[in-house]
């Protein structure tokens, strides 16, 4: 999201005084020595010279007292954006609207220079956290340093979104009331238990959840705002990951236990745990969940268009068919989704919300997950050169009694119109 020497960090602590990161200094290897301080009576504290943008990181200071760090840098999608001199509709995902708020659009000036700082606070003062800088790049506020990077993540997660999607058909957005009905919706919680016990096998389980998890997060299959994962560990109990938590600072603790249609007490689980509930309830095979968001499965998401897995054989094998359903589906007493799944079904696109694939084992879970990307990666860089030509029925059927024989399969998978039909619940194929 940054080039080696690129942007600029800064924070503001209680005495006024501004840390920020150096001019001209790999980010990749910053220490805490590095960073510089400019106290609040302009004097300079540290080894190196402070960024060439300090001065609007000062202005966005004293214009709002309420911001506490500020995130500059020239990811390549929101430069993509500043360079055509338009603002990507966060519209496009169903939490960006909350997290990034509304953006802003400050003018070219020289950068560093005292202009450019006075553009960017006189847009910081009309209440933006968050702006597009003309033939520039991106900078973002936010109460904390985190908060500022979760805004800075996924504005540049909307402006990629929309351009693979760009590649592939035209992007659809959701409606301003669709987003807010959606979110007070989804925001009923499973009832708490009194007390919670763990097996060693849940310890186990949970474990084996952050070992899988953490690299996943670096390979950009999730993003820190979005992105549940869970474990069946006995019956229809489970462990699913918490909700308002960073996905890459969780810890054991952050675990939570539902047991009995009960979750653990003083923790918040994902808003999505009923779904994770209803799910291994009528699937006794499935004992894994990820529901996330990653770019080029959303391209699909957020064009509504068909994710044709019959690319190479390892995509066809592993999923088999990925349905595209509509927005809300997994609104709370829907059974769409967990009636939909299956072992020829592992997977589901929900349009404009997320990926939620399904597994044995939580590593044929990610592994499915990773290919579902790999597949959608691929037929976006396919489409500037030509269409796809997919793998025929006939080499299909070779595959399934190769691999398959003894094993269900997607009969939407052969691409007949009686089979989508009889896959597909009547009142779906309606939606």
């Amino acid at each position: 999201m940054t080039t080696t020497s690129g942007g600029n960090i800064s924070v503001i602590d209680d005495n006024g005084d501004i840390w920020v990161t150096p001019s001209a200094v790999d980010k990749g290897s910053l220490r805490p020595s590095d960073i510089m301080c400019i106290r609040r009576d302009g004097s300079l504290v540290g080894r190196h010279k402070p960024s060439s943008e300090f001065p609007f990181h000062k202005a966005i200071y004293e214009m709002r007292p309420d911001i506490r760090a500020v995130i500059h840098a020239h990811p390549p999608a929101l430069v993509s954006f500043s360079i055509v001199h338009e603002i990507p509709n966060t519209n496009v995902i169903s939490q960006a609207k909350y997290i990034c708020g509304p953006i802003g659009y400050a003018a070219y000036e020289l950068p560093g220079s005292h202009l450019l700082g006075e553009r960017i606070a006189c847009e910081f003062k009309k209440g933006y956290k968050a702006l597009i800088m003309e033939n520039h790049g991106t900078v973002l506020g936010g109460n904390n340093l985190l908060d500022a990077f979760q805004r800075f993540e996924t504005l540049e997660f909307c402006a990629r979104t929309i351009l693979y999607g760009k590649t592939i058909g035209t992007p659809r957005f959701l409606a301003d009331e669709d987003i807010a009905a959606f979110e007070s919706y989804i925001a009923a919680q499973l009832p708490e238990m009194a007390e919670v016990r763990y097996s060693s096998d849940e310890r186990e389980k949970t474990n084996g959840n952050l070992q899988h998890r953490s690299p996943r997060l670096r390979t950009g299959l999730m993003i820190s705002t979005y992105g549940t994962v869970s474990v069946r560990w006995s019956g229809n109990d489970f462990l699913i990951t918490p909700t308002r938590v960073p996905r890459w600072d969780l810890q054991i603790g952050d675990i939570v236990q539902i047991k009995n249609g009960m979750r653990e007490p003083g923790k918040m689980p994902s808003r999505t745990a009923w779904l994770h509930q209803e799910i291994y309830r009528r699937n006794p095979g499935i004992n894994s969940i990820i529901v996330t968001q990653s770019p080029y499965l959303m391209a699909f998401g957020v064009t509504h268009s068909l994710l044709d897995v019959r690319t190479i054989p390892e995509s066809w094998l592993f999923l088999q068919d990925i349905p595209s359903l509509p927005f809300g589906i997994h609104k709370m007493n829907r059974q769409d989704i967990p009636e939909l799944l299956s072992e020829g079904n592992p997977a589901v696109i929900i349009r404009n919300d997320s990926i939620l694939v399904t597994g044995d084992k939580l590593l044929q879970t990610f592994d499915r997950l990773e290919v579902a990307e790999f597949s959608a990666k691929s037929l976006v860089m396919a489409k500037p050169i030509g269409q796809l030509v997919p793998i025929n029925n006939q080499q299909v059927e070779e595959l399934r009694m190769a691999f398959l024989r003894n094993k269900p399969i997607s009969l939407r998978a052969l691409d007949g119109p009686i089979h989508r039909k009889i896959l597909w619940p009547k009142r779906l194929r309606n939606e």
